[in-house]
């Protein structure tokens, strides 16, 4: 299947999913919501989806409101599935992202497009809009509306939420920059998306628990391992809850000791009920995507990669991430070129 082809289904009226990953982030929801946004004025029939709740601080983004919570209503959810005559998958490549709506997808007859930044990824669809190099899905919602001939269509909505995705993914213009993203934010802002709005919504809109939660992480989770050029932060059951833990507030706490002189590799471990979750994160040429997907059931990009460890205790899993970062120590402590 081509995009002439996908163009030419959205030329009439069809029952459309779009659908994220789990544990949803600023550019999850940015692009889900961009897409809606945008096949909204082409009289589609749409239905956003997540597996599961997303941060209450995006929920500024227009039609948010309209997102539905699989967890939360599954039967609604297998019948728009069946019904769906086109399904985007939007910042995952691996229907594993989607948790409990995994087979949903997999079952559903629809027409399957994937817009995604990810590396490698499954097959499991009829047509991919994919770019690793790209910033963000939100990113890529852009490329694939201006392929489609579309960009007259982009209005104030669509501009906030494509802005919202690619500003939380790249950690506020910090990574995965290119020339390209930058004439695309232009266009953004040009088109309505408020910068300074948007930033205020989501980085300066914390709980007291959340700030309390991330300066507790920082000072007392947080091990710095200097020969290695590295760093290893963890949290527990018992400290999601007496934070009293909501969705997304551990949202950017990964790369907080990124931000420490000579530092190139983080890890963030978080107990689960059943396994470890781990966020990687470095700068330079380590590929914290092979480390992922080599020792911790995982994978990503380059630099931001996630995994998780089954049958460990936390403060094993935290041993074991440091015992195998010796086997590393020639790449984390060699010195790069700025």
């Amino acid at each position: 299947m081509t995009l002439k082809d996908i163009q030419q289904l959205l030329t009439s009226p069809k029952k459309i999913v779009l659908v994220t990953h789990a544990r949803p982030d600023g550019d999850a929801i940015g692009s889900l919501l961009a897409m809606y946004h945008y096949l909204r004025q082409q009289h589609h029939d749409i239905t956003p989806i997540t597996p599961d709740v997303y941060p209450s601080y995006l929920g500024f983004l227009p039609a948010s409101e309209q997102i539905l919570i699989g967890e939360e209503a599954p039967e609604q959810a297998q019948e728009v599935f069946e019904a769906a005559d086109l399904i985007f998958i939007l910042d995952f490549n691996s229907p594993k992202r989607i948790d409990q709506l995994e087979g949903l997808l997999l079952q559903a007859k629809g027409v399957k497009v994937m817009i995604d930044h990810h590396l490698e990824p499954d097959d499991f669809v009829d047509f991919q809009f994919c770019d690793p190099h790209a910033s963000s899905a939100a990113e890529l919602v852009y490329e694939f509306i201006e392929a489609l001939q579309h960009t007259k269509l982009i209005n104030r909505e669509i501009a906030t939420c494509l802005y919202a995705g690619i500003c939380t993914d790249t950690g506020r213009f910090k990574y995965n920059i290119r020339g390209r993203l930058h004439q695309i934010v232009a266009v953004l802002i040009q088109k309505g998306a408020d910068a300074n709005a948007i930033n205020e919504s989501i980085f300066n809109s914390l709980s007291e628990d959340r700030l309390r939660f991330i300066g507790f992480c920082i000072s007392e989770r947080l091990t710095i391992l200097q020969d290695l050029n590295a760093a290893v932060m963890y949290i527990t059951l018992d400290d999601f809850v007496r934070f009293n833990y909501q969705p997304g507030d551990t949202e950017g706490l990964v790369n907080y000791p990124l931000s420490l002189k000579g530092i190139r590799f983080v890890a963030l471990l978080k107990e689960a009920d059943d396994k470890v979750k781990i966020s990687f994160r470095s700068k330079g040429s380590f590929s914290v995507n092979s480390f992922a997907r080599k020792h911790c059931n995982g994978g990503g990009h380059l630099n931001a990669s996630g995994g998780a460890l089954y049958n460990y205790s936390i403060t094993e899993a935290q041993e074991h991430i440091i015992n195998l970062l010796e086997d590393y120590r020639a790449e984390l402590v060699e010195v790069e070129a700025v």
